[in-house]
């Protein structure tokens, strides 16, 4: 299995060298999807230390260009100020939206519920859902997020079905039966500034 390497390269590229055999060669890989309408470039920071800026606005998602069903995703974020929200979308699929966001399922990195997984714009699993702003299928363990400042990891498993959530470390989701089984990869910008490092997928067979 390959290690696919998401937003590294494409920091490289960015800066002019991207490495030979890496799956993105630049941010043209990546698209932007808000309201309103603005251009990748104006969301995102390329630094040169290969972490991405993200501004947080306007809302909406940005998100890769290809599809991907069975992987373990493994992503860096952390809250540079004030702690806020955001997530991280898979399989994102062409169907009706909720107002700027997808058809797709979350994975939570909002701060207090880092872990929560939520069916976005009709999508679904198996488990039950709790609470009703929004509907979440909540962590399964303490908190175990970082504070503001610090880098926080999940790694994320989709197979089949069925996806997988740690946060840091500590498994806090597992949900199964999900629709859609596959699709694009993205990250929310929902109002707050954050960064994000070491994105990286590999496929699983």
């Amino acid at each position: 299995m390959t290690k696919q390497i998401l937003f590294t390269t494409a920091c490289l590229a960015a800066a002019g060298g991207a490495a030979a055999g890496d799956m993105f060669s630049d941010l043209r890989s990546w698209e932007l999807r808000t309201a309103p309408a603005a251009d990748l470039a104006s969301a995102i920071g390329v630094r040169p230390d290969g972490v991405l800026a993200v501004s947080g606005a306007p809302s909406g998602f940005f998100a890769t260009t290809a599809s991907y069903r069975n992987y373990r995703l493994h992503v860096e974020w952390r809250w540079p100020g004030k702690e806020g929200n955001a997530g991280v979308l898979l399989h994102i699929s062409e169907g009706p939206m909720d107002r700027v966001w997808p058809l797709s399922l979350q994975v939570q990195t909002k701060s207090g519920s880092a872990g929560d997984v939520l069916p976005m714009a009709g999508a679904t699993f198996a488990e039950p859902l709790t609470g009703d702003k929004p509907a979440v299928k909540a962590r399964i363990a303490a908190g175990s997020e970082l504070p503001a400042g610090e880098w926080n990891s999940a790694d994320i498993v989709a197979r089949n079905g069925v996806i997988e959530v740690s946060v840091n470390g500590v498994v806090q989701n597992r949900v199964t039966g999900t629709l859609p089984r596959e699709g694009r990869i993205g990250f929310q910008l929902e109002g707050t500034p954050y960064e994000l490092r070491h994105v990286e997928l590999t496929p699983l067979e």
